[in-house]
């Protein structure tokens, strides 16, 4: 696809917040299909970030949040729009929306859902993952351009091949140039780059693509610190559907899973 390059907000941080709900991206926020589309990895976060901050509640976390795309995320400006579909004591539905030229461009709704102490019964079936000081350097960007991939630091795990892999990732850029952002909005804002890290096929020409069209984030405690570790696996369909699979780790463990349905095309 070919487009003009949007006008993008300079700094070492994914977006500029230009107030009343309106962002700027940077060039680090920069999708890896099209020069001109952001990455929904931060994107994602962003989102995040802002239904963290509707209406807060001490006595409550998000636990799911559900994203659709509903086209291609242009760079440069944007508003985000947040509100309450579904209040509650206990349990709470919100949405935000990101909207560009008029159009809702993303669709996300997060279950809010009230704490309380279980830690008698606490208990994770899922296995952990080397931590990131006993992994490699990893260069994503040699496999993937654009400004997003180029902005993160990557670790990876023996045993990686095409189509699974254990990849540790972090970033040195905060989600907006107030720096303010929960370690759960910057994790989340990492999460979607799941698809990429161990791809079944070699993305470009002359092979194929295999964009997402939502991701579905469930966390069964909430994430800390600053990496975020993909045990993932890529399934490709016969028939053009693949999906991507992914256990979600911090430093302390597992904490969540996401999953991304693939439109998967030659290119």
């Amino acid at each position: 696809m070919t487009a003009a390059l949007p006008e993008l907000a300079e700094g070492d941080f994914y977006y500029q917040d230009l107030g009343r709900g309106r962002f700027r991206s940077t060039i680090h926020a920069q999708g890896a299909w099209n020069e001109h589309e952001q990455h929904m990895a931060p994107a994602s976060g962003l989102l995040a970030d802002r239904l963290e901050r509707h209406e807060p509640r001490s006595d409550m976390r998000m636990a799911r949040l559900s994203y659709e795309i509903l086209g291609l995320i242009p760079g440069g400006e944007f508003e985000v729009r947040t509100t309450t579909l579904r209040p509650g004591r206990t349990i709470e539905l919100l949405q935000a929306e990101l909207m560009a030229a008029g159009r809702a461009i993303i669709r996300a709704t997060a279950w809010r859902m009230i704490t309380s102490d279980t830690s008698g019964v606490a208990a994770v079936e899922d296995v952990p993952i080397p931590s990131p000081h006993d992994c490699k350097p990893y260069d994503g960007a040699s496999v993937w351009p654009g400004g997003y991939i180029r902005s993160l630091e990557m670790r990876v795990a023996e045993g990686h091949r095409p189509g699974a892999g254990k990849v540790w990732l972090r970033t040195d850029h905060p989600l907006t140039d107030a720096k303010d952002s929960t370690d759960m909005a910057r994790l989340v804002g990492l999460v979607d780059t799941a698809n990429g890290i161990a791809t079944r096929v070699p993305p470009g020409k002359g092979s194929y693509a295999f964009p997402n069209l939502d991701l579905q984030i469930h966390m069964h405690r909430r994430p800390e610190g600053e990496w975020l570790g993909l045990d993932n696996a890529v399934s490709f369909g016969a028939d053009g559907i693949g999906l991507t699979s992914t256990v979600l780790h911090d430093v302390a463990g597992p904490f969540g899973r996401a999953e991304q349905i693939l439109t998967l095309r030659k290119s």
